[in-house]
């Protein structure tokens, strides 16, 4: 059997998501970590190599930092299990699972998980759609946000009515199932996974209004905190949650729990994130780098966690 740093590494970056580009970001540092701390490694897109021909070019080994559709969401997991070749991060369900907002949610409530109260809009129940009888149900504003999209694609804050039904069109441009929630009017955190350890919670002041697509990649002025601010209980109790939010979809490797609370300051999960983001502004480093590991040494620990 070969040692690790014998294999050879396919880092597969980039892809035909909505997240292509931070894809290629993500893919850029963690190959120059690979590289620089001696393993064989290279960058692979999809969208310009098949993928299914990796065992015979004498690949060993997946590192899969594709985001979004058609990397995270299980396709690829499966096409990698078909040609036995090891992977990084969760396997087929957990990865479809945790890409559809909707169905994660649904789980993490029957295991009785705290999440928002939410309604759920299809292309085909659109007409049905009564803004009234939402704002009675979930108040206002709310969150709107396509089911299947990742790194904040899509979402609107709604604060009135009249304008529920543009928003609701506005996502439906990127899947065909729409989330309406309550909006969580606390902080907002995110917890990573790594292996079987919950790392230090990180708190979130997102420079726009919400942690949106422009405050995650293209703002400086997004602040992060970690650690979180939280008294000792509530960290201890966020770490307990973000990892019971893994064991039930039934994640491995790593990945990265989205967390809000309320204003009665109740955590209430989001979503999850099984090929988090690995760029400079990426907060899976930040808080791996709390309890010692640097950039490359957290590169090198998620290959090691390789199945």
């Amino acid at each position: 059997m070969k040692a690790l740093k014998e294999e050879k590494i396919a880092v597969l970056m980039g892809g035909s998501s909505a997240e292509r580009e931070i894809s290629l970001q993500s893919g850029a540092a963690v190959l120059n970590a690979l590289k620089s701390q001696g393993f064989n490694a290279e960058g692979i897109d999809p969208q310009n190599y098949p993928v299914a021909t990796l065992k015979e070019a004498g690949f060993d080994r997946v590192f899969n930092i594709l985001h979004g559709r058609g990397g995270e969401d299980g396709t690829m997991q499966g096409l990698l299990e078909q040609i036995h070749l090891p992977y990084t991060g969760c396997g087929v369900l957990a990865s479809a699972l945790s890409m559809d907002k909707m169905r994660t949610k649904m789980m993490w409530h029957a295991y009785g998980l705290p999440v928002a109260k939410m309604v759920v809009i299809t292309r085909n129940t659109l007409n049905n759609l009564d803004p009234v009888a939402i704002e009675k149900e979930l108040g206002m504003p709310v969150m709107v946000k396509p089911s299947l999209e990742g790194s904040s694609v899509g979402l609107t804050k709604v604060k009135n009515v009249e304008d529920l039904k543009s928003a609701v069109l506005h996502a439906l441009e990127f899947d065909e199932t729409v989330l309406i929630e309550e909006w969580l009017d606390g902080e907002e955190f995110t917890v990573p996974i790594l292996g079987e350890e919950a790392l230090p919670a990180i708190k979130i002041v997102p420079a726009n209004e919400f942690y949106d697509y422009e405050a995650k990649y293209l703002l400086d002025n997004t602040q992060y905190f970690c650690p979180a601010g939280l008294s000792d209980e509530k960290e201890q109790e966020i770490r307990q949650l973000a990892k019971a939010a893994f064991n039930a979809l039934g994640c491995r490797g790593w990945t990265r729990i989205d967390i809000m609370s309320n204003a009665k300051g109740e955590f209430r999960l989001v979503e999850a994130n099984t090929c988090p983001g690995m760029t400079s502004h990426s907060l899976f480093p930040k808080s791996a780098a709390q309890v010692g590991y640097s950039f490359e040494q957290l590169v090198v620990k998620i290959l090691e966690l390789t199945r």
